[in-house]
């Protein structure tokens, strides 16, 4: 059964703009061309210096195995890893399971597969 990761994070104060720019136009792009499937990403209604990122893999060992390799890649940590650690206060996750249907209810269909939004 396919898993989901929620991730959220809490901003360095007076960065969320910057950050979303980050994530929209490096972070997303690199992730996609790695194969990992961004369901959605975007600030919190509540707060701009809150932020989430949900994505979906196979299963928990495919969820390990593609991290592991993507965080470790030189895309990454040569890429924009820096700029967007910088910006980040704390983070949690939480990995679900999930079924086929559900996965798709929660993806928005605006990401295209360039990494960028769509208009």
């Amino acid at each position: 059964m396919p898993v989901i990761e929620i991730r959220s994070y809490r901003l360095v104060p007076g960065s969320g703009d910057r950050f979303h720019q980050l994530i929209s136009q490096q972070s997303l792009p690199l992730m996609l061309a790695w194969g990992i499937d961004v369901l959605d990403f975007g600030p919190s209604l509540h707060d701009r210096d809150c932020y989430f990122l949900i994505r979906a893999f196979q299963d928990l060992t495919n969820l390990e195995a593609v991290q592991a390799a993507f965080y470790a890649s030189p895309n990454w940590r040569n890429g924009p890893r820096e700029a967007i650690v910088s910006l980040i206060a704390s983070d949690s996750n939480v990995v679900i399971e999930m079924s086929h249907d559900r996965v798709e209810a929660l993806r928005n269909r605006t990401i295209t597969s360039n990494g960028q939004l769509a208009d």
